[in-house]
């Protein structure tokens, strides 16, 4: 087994499964914005307090090179105590049913190994990151290292110039961006369906982004 201190205070040890994780950073080369790995990933979850509610699905996919995988992608549902009926209207996903789910730990190990040292996208992405960082949290171990980009942000930056440091601070759901740049609203509001869809808007804005044929993986994440 490896060891590792990630709490100097406490002494506790990383497992290996988030070593792993941890190793990917290291000595990663920087890549050319055609050799990037980008995942784009969505969670379903029972509400939105980062602290009472819980994930019940995530879904994600792979970009590389201005193409989406979809051999590459990931889906899993998770098994939650906590839950709230009042949200099954939304994401359709019951407490008991014929899905297989698995634990909310097997979920975490299963979604680092996955996303490595991949930079991460979606839409409204900090939330997504902060539920993820709750599970972290809740097996006692660091925070998710990934760089994102948000699909919100970029798309604003495409859209206006930067006047005085600051763009304009409209909102945009996922739904009106897919009505912006024209994608198809279909499997909205699973984690996979919603994974998906983000990846098109995101190509479609990067697209916008790189007119002069010399985006890098620098200006996206200073955007």
């Amino acid at each position: 087994m490896k060891f590792n201190w990630f709490n100097k205070k406490e002494n506790k040890i990383l497992p290996d499964y988030f070593l792993e994780y941890e190793d990917s950073f290291l000595n990663a080369p920087k890549l050319a914005i055609n050799e990037t790995r980008f995942v784009v990933f969505d969670t379903e979850t029972t509400g939105f307090n980062r602290m009472r509610d819980r994930v019940l699905s995530i879904g994600a996919v792979s970009l590389i090179n201005n193409t989406l995988n979809v051999n590459d992608s990931f889906e899993v549902y998770l098994k939650q105590e906590i839950f709230n009926p009042e949200t099954v209207h939304i994401h359709g996903i019951l407490k008991e049913g014929n899905i297989t789910k698995i634990s909310e730990l097997e979920a975490l190990k299963s979604f680092l190994k996955y996303i490595g040292n991949s930079i991460l996208v979606g839409h409204h992405i900090n939330f997504d990151i902060m539920m993820m960082n709750q599970i972290l949290v809740r097996n006692e171990l660091p925070e998710i290292k990934n760089k994102t980009l948000d699909t919100e942000h970029l798309y604003r930056t495409s859209k206006h110039t930067v006047y005085q440091n600051t763009l304009p601070k409209e909102r945009y759901t996922l739904d009106q961006l897919c009505d912006e740049l024209n994608v198809s609203k279909s499997d909205r509001h699973t984690a996979s369906g919603d994974a998906f869809i983000t990846a098109i808007l995101f190509l479609k804005i990067i697209a916008r982004l790189d007119k002069n044929n010399d985006l890098t993986v620098k200006d996206l994440l200073n955007s």
